[in-house]
C-alpha cells in the first residue's frame, strides 16, 4: 500500500472503531477483504459520500452510488473520510492475523467478528434486530410504569 492508501484505510478504521482494542481486528477484516477483491462494505464511507445525512442510514443510501460508497465500489475510496489517529494508522500497517471477513457493532462500542457470511448474518440479526426489540420493550415498560400527570 502507498502512504496515501494507508491514510485512507486508517481513516475508515478510525470511523468504524468504537473500542480501540478492536482496531487491529477491523484492520484485518479490511485487509482480508481487499486481498480477496471483496468490497469493503463500510457504513462510514457511505455516510461520508452523502449530502445532508440525517443520522439514519437506510438501504437506499447503501444502494446509492457515490465514489465513497464501498458497498458499490471495489477497493478504497478516493480520499480519507476522517482524520485517523496514531492507533488507526498503526493498525492499518500491522493488522491482526486472522481470517475474519465481517464485523457488526454490538451496541456497546465493541464489534462481533465473523469468518463466514452465515455467522455474520446471525450476528447482525442478534445485535441489530434483537437489540432494537429489547430497547423498544424497555421504553414501553418505562412508559407504562411512569406516573401519569
Amino acid at each position: 500500500m502507498s502512504e496515501y492508501e494507508v491514510l485512507i484505510l486508517a481513516s475508515i478504521i478510525e470511523k468504524e472503531t468504537g473500542i480501540g482494542s478492536d482496531r487491529p481486528k477491523i484492520s484485518s477484516v479490511f485487509h482480508n477483504r481487499l486481498k480477496r477483491r471483496m468490497r469493503l462494505d463500510s457504513d462510514p464511507t457511505v455516510i461520508y459520500g452523502l449530502k445532508n445525512f440525517d443520522g439514519n442510514l437506510t438501504r437506499k443510501h447503501l444502494r446509492t452510488y457515490t465514489p465513497y460508497n464501498t458497498y458499490k465500489i471495489f477497493g478504497l475510496p478516493p480520499t480519507p473520510i476522517s482524520n485517523p489517529g496514531k492507533e488507526s494508522i498503526k493498525s492499518t500497517l500491522y493488522p491482526e492475523e486472522n481470517k475474519f471477513l465481517y464485523f457488526v457493532a454490538r451496541g456497546d462500542g465493541s464489534s462481533k467478528f465473523s469468518k463466514t457470511l452465515r455467522e455474520h448474518n446471525k450476528a447482525v440479526w442478534y445485535f441489530q434486530k434483537v437489540r432494537k426489540n429489547r430497547q423498544a420493550m424497555r421504553r414501553k415498560k418505562r412508559q407504562q410504569s411512569s406516573p401519569k400527570l
